[in-house]
């Protein structure tokens, strides 16, 4: 049995302190956060790192903020409300959960950090802007007809995030290696072919992306995301009452 006596903590869990210094507000100091974790990852944030980046000391965030786990929280948050979602019936349903989901993997590799911690335990919570996506999304399949609408949205939720996600982390290893994508990618491709030698499918995959190999990585990435996604709206129209 769930302990209701001692909740997971969280910021939307508790109320908001008055702002004791004008110049620095909740806002401010999630905004920056974003721009820090964008530039140095999840794993780089703290809170005298962050404090430093907005000239004040970490005990003057500790006002606004009371740990890393709720700034972790306020700035998935803040990220979210960069998805838009059509309101029902602006085109098809497909069309609508297809551009839902293109905006969320677009947020996700802006923000490549978001895969990493979405789904830690402090998210149990939600936010304003999470609330918001997550009941525009609902309003968008049951319009659709889908009778169990939540579903719906944690099956294609979960392949945008994996996807995505993946994407996120590879094209920080490219990042980091101080090559472009398609010079990382053309590296690779002597080790790979030696690793494939002999394995029927995964040579097969391996000409595929060799015959590839001239056309913009970014392309083929979203083709990849795109086919996906498609093959999910297919199975789940096979579930809309007929």
């Amino acid at each position: 049995m769930a302990d209701i006596t001692n909740p997971i903590p969280s910021v939307w869990a508790r109320r908001q302190r008055e702002a004791e210094q004008p110049t620095l507000s909740r806002e401010a100091i999630v905004r920056e956060a974003v721009a820090m974790l964008d530039a140095e990852g999840a794993e780089a944030l703290s809170m005298r790192k962050l404090g430093a980046r907005l000239n004040a000391g970490a005990t003057s965030l500790y006002r606004h903020v009371a740990t890393k786990d709720e700034l972790i929280e306020l700035a998935v948050d803040e990220v979210f409300g960069e998805i838009p979602v059509p309101d029902p019936g602006a085109s098809d349903w497909r069309a609508d959960v297809f551009a839902t989901c293109d905006a969320f993997r677009a947020t996700t590799l802006r923000h490549r950090w978001l895969g990493s911690v979405i789904g830690q335990a402090g998210l149990v919570y939600l936010g304003p802007n999470l609330i918001t996506v997550s009941e525009r999304m609902a309003a968008l399949f049951s319009a659709a007809g889908f009778p169990e609408p939540s579903r719906a949205i944690d099956t294609v939720l979960s392949f945008v995030l994996g996807m995505s996600t993946t994407e996120a982390a590879f094209l920080t290893t490219v990042q980091r290696s101080g090559q472009s994508e398609a010079e990382f990618i053309a590296r690779l491709m002597p080790s790979t072919q030696e690793a494939v030698a002999g394995h029927e499918f995964l040579a097969g995959a391996f000409a595929e992306a060799e015959a590839n190999a001239a056309t913009d990585p970014a392309v083929l990435r979203y083709e990849k995301f795109s086919y996906g996604l498609n093959v999910i709206l297919d199975g789940l129209a096979l579930r809309l009452p007929r």
